[in-house]
Parts: structure tokens; C-alpha cells; sequence
């Protein structure tokens, strides 16, 4: 399974995202249903600002989207994106697959294929 450059750079930003506890908890805090900034702060027990942050966090990894209320915009509704969480579901399953795993033998080293080569007889200023 070879990996498109743009798709491991997403997945790093992914990784990135989900690499901070408070991120998981208000992850799967979300799971439960579109949730507004107030029920998040006081349920996690996190400050108004440092929620916001790992929102902004998890919002530019694609990972939760927010809503404006529609009778009255000053509350935001948070929510995870079902198609992003499915997206990377299916390629965290083929990327961690098992099955991949293959037996391969070293190029080099003690058990490698390839003779060792000598230091010695390298010019290192042709290299230089």
C-alpha cells in the first residue's frame, strides 16, 4: 500500500491533533452529539480559552465541524465530522493492517546481503 506524500502529511497533521489528551476527552465528548462550547468547559473541566484552542485544533485537522445557532449566533455548537472519522477509520485499518507486515532481509549490517564496506577505503573528499 503505498502512501500519496499529501495523504501521510494529512495523517501527520491528524496525529498531531490527537496527540494531547484534553483533544481525545473533548473528542469523545463530541461523539455523544453536537455539543456547545459551555457544556464542553464545564463537563471537561477545561477553561473557556484553552477549550477554544484545542477546538481550533481539532477544527483544522478536519476532525470537528461548528455551527452557529440559528436564532441566536452567539452560540456555537460543536460536532464531529462523520465523513473525516470514517475517512481515516478506513485508513488507519489498511495502514495498521497486520497483514502488511512483510519478512525482509537487511541490505546491510552483520546479516545483511551486501558486503560491509571498509572505511579505509573510502576517499572522503571525493564525497565532500
Amino acid at each position: 500500500m503505498p502512501q500519496n506524500e499529501s495523504t501521510l502529511e494529512e495523517a501527520a497533521v491528524l496525529f498531531k491533533a490527537l496527540a494531547d489528551p484534553n483533544r481525545l476527552r473533548i473528542l469523545d465528548a463530541l461523539m455523544q452529539g453536537d455539543t456547545c462550547n459551555c457544556e464542553l468547559t464545564e463537563q471537561l473541566g477545561l477553561s473557556a480559552n484553552l477549550l477554544s484552542h484545542h477546538l481550533r485544533t481539532l477544527r483544522q485537522a478536519g476532525l470537528v465541524n461548528s455551527r452557529r445557532d440559528a436564532v441566536d449566533g452567539r452560540w456555537i455548537y460543536y460536532a464531529v465530522d462523520k465523513e473525516t472519522v470514517a475517512y481515516w477509520q478506513g485508513w488507519f485499518s489498511r495502514f495498521f493492517d497486520p497483514h502488511r507486515v512483510q519478512e525482509r532481509r537487511a541490505l546491510c549490517g552483520p546479516e545483511g546481503l551486501l558486503e560491509p564496506v571498509d572505511p579505509a577505503q573510502l576517499n572522503l573528499m571525493e564525497i565532500a
